[in-house]
């Protein structure tokens, strides 16, 4: 299907020859020469979106000359003009947790639009969807040979009926490509094969055009990409199945915050010890909402798998994207992963033609910048429960003290003064620590005992250096006769095949198979929650003597309840610190200064002793990370392996939704739909579901995990006789609404002021007593009661999770009320028609002394409402007293309006695809 361009003005249309080929392609020199104004000082991140808005450019039904001249005017302004503008993606990332949900989605507006009267054919993607099934695998099996091929027969036992739908979905719809369970996770695969940098397609009248490849994701570390120069970002389902349906997405022009990279790393240090920096840095200077763009001559030492490590990592600094220019070392990446070498030439050609190559004389203009000297940077983990908690590593130790303390509500300070009244301080202080006998063993677990170690996730598996470095870590181990803690969960999770190609050819895969490290499926494991069971033993020990115990991982998320339900601390660290921890087995122990274990020789072994040097991990890289390795790993990506080729499905047009699954049901969003879109209405008398506080995280939102039998959604599935075996995780049955809105809310550490002291997902129902959210919801809805949340700053911060909306609008909720809002969650919640409200005038939850006794009504909201309006809220306390506050409606834009108007951004497209 052709991509459909707006006007062919001859003013930016221009055409490249390269190696003897010529595209055309738009270009932003050309509309400066033709006086639409001066874009020479735009950053390459913006140039991005403004050839996007040349290329589709139309007369103003959607994209104006206006909206093309304010990019000009955003330089002049100092980078900033937050003109509304609609942006179209040139493709759509999925993974299969999200995928799922979105192809459901797609396959019941099938049905709508039958229903409407309109022809089912209409609802295909317009862009190409590629959806990499990496979700799926859980470590049920770890530390042994089997441990692959065991998860993965699981992985099949649990799923079926997933894959099944999604096999369907890859030949029911156009433009939609299925990776195969056991590939690799969707952002490393994007990294090393999807993305092309420059994109080429035909057009409407048949011409061949480039223009940079774009992307939206259902996963907020979509981001990953901009390290090679690709311009995306995470996006709920909602929003991306508007996109894939051809629907711009309607955004403000963002400001840019240049960082500026200087120095290069210094011995002993990682890319990932940068990246956590780089985090805390930006959380500080408050990016929510922004583009950041990396430039400086630190770039010129900065390797792509580097970059894309930072660029991974936008969600949890906040920001939309973290974007790298295109230079030299984009075209080495491009050419070791194996791209043709027609797509190189092109690449580089069209950067330098289009003004978004970067060289020594690159400045351009910000909105605001900052600085890091790369040679300060220091070995670091970040914990316990933010990203953002960074922890230079010789710190380490002494913070989990004071996580301790915390918790046991007690001051470790005095503990260890009074300690030292009666006799000699010990040092730690380990009074404060509570320790517990693990029935069966010889051993004891204690507070900061690490039960969870893990080499996982996109962010750092995606990084030769890391994955190389951790191998050596493995290899020094072993020579000196370490190993793991026998209390810690071990596993390897590669983000790609290509992983364990260089891993096999520099001997370190068997190295890392004697300390435990054995590859347990390809996939994103425990970075979302999929750890698997730990030892029974272990988890009664830890519940019996209520420990804080602790997990190591690679990952890029850290928030509470997400790892484990056994782990209440987790720590992000590099893949060979996540190692050294193994060995350690301990976060009390500081490992800069004290034994990791003793050797074979009897010795103590420090961290020093196994650590490789640069020089080390760079020539096994440069030796074993080939051209070669990618091509052969990647030359039947679709393919998939003999369990997924057996996989069976239907062909028919649209899906034959089975009465018995409890994984895939049809939602009710389209359910008695009519033709026309109504109106938006003020919420009168609606009672409060919870009050939440601040950076409450779409984890504690969104169904995620593992649950018990005793939960809403375990009763469920008890109720049609499923096994609490048989549970699989939240996120693989997010197909089902059934279950996820019973999930919604039922993080086992959230906390709702409603309640003194309560964690988990509860509130008080109608008649006052506690419950769960679920069961209150419903009680609710039943009286017709509509329902309002509360929250503090930062709410929905964390992953692109559309369940965190859905869920939402599912359990009635029709307005949350913050202090403030990350990104993708306000604008998913807008798709599900649920209205987002921030507190003005320094109001909040506290300051207005709210209990959830309240009653709410909004007004202002029927009429001609505008965008980003402050409008009248009134609440009525318990006792009768009214008081009456300004809330903003973040309804952002105009097409958001009419989104509500429709009860949400798929109900919108679906009218207007069935009027066509």
């Amino acid at each position: 299907m052709p991509i459909i361009v707006g006007q062919d003005t001859a003013k930016t249309r221009k055409t490249l020859t390269v190696g003897g080929q010529s595209v055309s392609y738009y270009s932003i020199p050309a509309a400066q020469a033709a006086g639409l104004g001066d874009f020479a000082k735009l950053p390459a991140a913006l140039k991005v979106v403004l050839e996007n808005m040349l290329r589709f450019e139309d007369g103003g039904r959607t994209v104006s000359v206006d909206d093309i001249k304010a990019f000009a005017e955003w330089g002049a302004n100092g980078g900033k003009n937050p003109r509304e503008i609609a942006y179209r993606p040139a493709r759509v990332l999925m993974q299969d947790f999200t995928g799922v949900p979105a192809v459901v989605d797609l396959a019941a507006m099938r049905d709508g639009i039958k229903a409407l009267g309109g022809n089912a054919q209409k609802i295909n993607p317009l862009n190409p969807v590629d959806l990499v099934i990496d979700h799926s695998v859980m470590i049920d099996e770890f530390g042994n040979p089997r441990a692959f091929q065991m998860n993965v027969d699981r992985e099949y036992e649990r799923n079926m009926e997933r894959y099944q739908f999604l096999k369907w979905g890859q030949g029911a719809f156009n433009n939609f490509r299925v990776v195969p369970p056991g590939t690799g996770i969707c952002h490393q695969v994007n990294l090393e094969y999807l993305a092309q940098t420059v994109w080429t397609d035909t057009d409407q009248s048949g011409a061949e055009v480039a223009y940079p490849d774009t992307l939206v994701g259902t996963d907020s570390h979509t981001t990953m990409v901009n390290g090679l120069a690709v311009l995306g970002w995470g996006v709920g389902g909602i929003e991306a199945e508007a996109a894939m349906l051809g629907q711009p997405i309607s955004m403000l022009i963002p400001e840019v915050i240049g960082f500026e990279l200087t120095g290069a790393m210094v011995e002993g240090t990682t890319g990932t010890d940068l990246v956590l920096k780089v985090v805390e840095l930006l959380r500080a200077r408050g990016v929510v909402g922004k583009f950041v763009e990396f430039y400086g001559a630190g770039l010129d030492h900065l390797p792509l798998a580097d970059r894309a490590t930072i660029a991974n990592m936008a969600p949890e600094y906040g920001a939309t994207c973290g974007f790298f220019p295109i230079d030299g070392e984009t075209l080495r990446y491009l050419r070791n992963t194996g791209r043709d070498e027609a797509r190189i030439a092109l690449v580089e050609a069209y950067a330098r033609e289009n003004g978004l190559w970067r060289d020594a004389g690159y400045a351009p203009i910000y909105t605001d910048t900052l600085h890091l000297d790369m040679g300060t940077i220091v070995p670091a983990i970040s914990g316990p429960k933010r990203p953002q908690d960074y922890l230079p590593l010789d710190t380490a130790s002494e913070a989990f003290l004071k996580v301790v303390s915390d918790y046991r509500g007690v001051d470790a300070t005095e503990a260890a003064k009074d300690m030292a009244a009666e006799g000699p301080a010990p040092t730690p202080p380990l009074d404060l620590r509570k320790s517990q006998p693990v029935k069966g063993e010889d051993y004891a677990l204690r507070d900061g005992s690490i039960v969870i170690a893990s080499i996982t996730s996109c962010t750092n598996t995606s990084n030769p250096y890391v994955m190389i470095g951790a191998g050596l870590v493995a290899r020094k181990a072993r020579a000196l006769g370490l190993n793991r803690k026998p209390w810690v969960k071990t596993s390897l999770a590669p983000g790609s095949q290509v992983v364990s190609e260089y891993l096999e050819a520099a001997g370190l895969q068997e190295d890392l198979d004697a300390i435990g490290f054995n590859l347990v499926g390809y996939g994103c494991t425990t970075c979302i929650g999929n750890s698997g069971p730990i030892q029974p033993e272990l988890s009664e020990a830890i519940a019996e003597g209520d420990l804080i115990a602790t997990s190591v991982l690679s990952g890029n998320r850290n928030f509470e309840g997400r790892i484990s339900p056994d782990v209440r601390a987790n720590y992000l660290a590099s893949p060979p610190l996540v190692v050294a921890y193994a060995l350690a087995g301990d976060m009390n122990v500081d490992i800069t200064t004290e034994p990791l274990g003793t050797g074979k020789d009897g010795q103590p072994v420090y961290l020093k002793d196994i650590w490789p040097t640069n020089a080390e991990i760079s020539a096994l890289v440069e030796q074993t990370v080939t051209r070669e390795a990618f091509l052969k790993k990647y030359a039947d990506v679709f393919k998939g392996d003999e369990k997924w080729q057996a996989v069976e499905t239907s062909e028919a047009e649209t899906y034959d939704w089975p009465a018995t699954s409890t994984y895939i049901q049809n939602p009710p969003y389209f359910r008695g739909m009519s033709a026309t879109a109504g109106t938006i209405k003020d919420i009168t008398g609606a009672k409060v579901l919870a009050v939440l506080g601040d950076m409450i995280t779409t984890d504690h939102i969104s169904p995620a995990g593992s649950f018990k039998a005793d939960t809403p959604a375990g009763k469920y599935l008890i109720d049609r006789q499923v096994p609490v075996r048989e549970f699989n995780s939240y996120g693989s049955r997010r197909g089902n609404h059934e279950i996820m809105m019973r999930g919604t809310f039922a993080n086992i550490r959230i906390k709702n002021e409603m309640l003194d002291g309560v964690e988990g997902g509860f509130t008080k129902g109608p008649d006052g007593a506690q419950t769960t959210i679920f069961d209150a919801s419903m009680a609710y809805q039943e009286a017709g009661t509509p329902l309002v949340i509360f929250g503090g700053i930062e709410y929905g911060a964390g992953s692109s999770r559309d369940w965190a909306a859905k869920g939402t609008n599912l359990l009635g909720v029709k307005a949350v009320i913050a202090e403030s809002f990350e990104r993708i969650h306000r604008s998913n919640l807008v798709g599900m028609g649920v209205i987002p409200f921030e507190f003005t005038g320094g109001d909040t939850r506290k300051t207005l002394g709210l209990t959830g006794d309240e009653t709410v009504s909004i007004t202002g909201l029927e009429g001609d409402l505008t965008p980003l309006s402050n409008v009248p809220a009134t609440i009525t306390y318990a006792d009768g007293t009214v008081k009456e506050i300004q809330v903003k409606c973040r309804i952002d834009t105009e097409v958001e309006v009419e989104y509500i108007e429709n009860g949400g951004v798929l109900h919108y497209v679906l009218r207007n695809l069935a009027k066509s």
